[in-house]
């Protein structure tokens, strides 16, 4: 774990990974707004930005990707399944859910395996 010497520093490290929108939202306020709070706690820094730009609803945000989630002709099985997974442990689906929204998620190649 990475520790800072201040919430400034912490700030600035983390803003050094923005991009896009959320980017040009940290330059308008450095700009505009120099002294706001979130350029000195880190706090007031995560709640501007998860509040503007993070996900409302990460259930429904799980379950959309499941239900969209196909796996790629030269995909290995073992990387997709790892990725079904981290979005399964999301939802509250149940065992046949879960195995039902799989079986419609793998190409034939793999369903003629099992």
């Amino acid at each position: 774990a990475h520790t800072y010497a201040s919430d400034r520093a912490q700030v600035a490290f983390a803003s050094s990974y923005l991009q896009g929108i959320a980017l040009n939202h940290y330059t308008a306020l450095l700009r505009y707004n120099p002294r706001h709070p979130l350029f000195s706690d880190w706090q007031a820094f995560v709640q501007e930005f998860s509040e503007k730009f993070g996900v409302y609803d990460t259930v429904a945000e799980a379950e959309n990707n499941l239900v969209n989630l196909k796996m790629s002709p030269d995909e290995r099985f073992t990387a997709f399944l790892v990725q079904f997974e981290k979005e399964a442990y999301e939802t509250s689906w149940n065992y046949h859910a879960l195995r039902y929204q799989l079986s419609k998620a793998l190409p034939e190649r793999i369903h003629n395996v099992l």
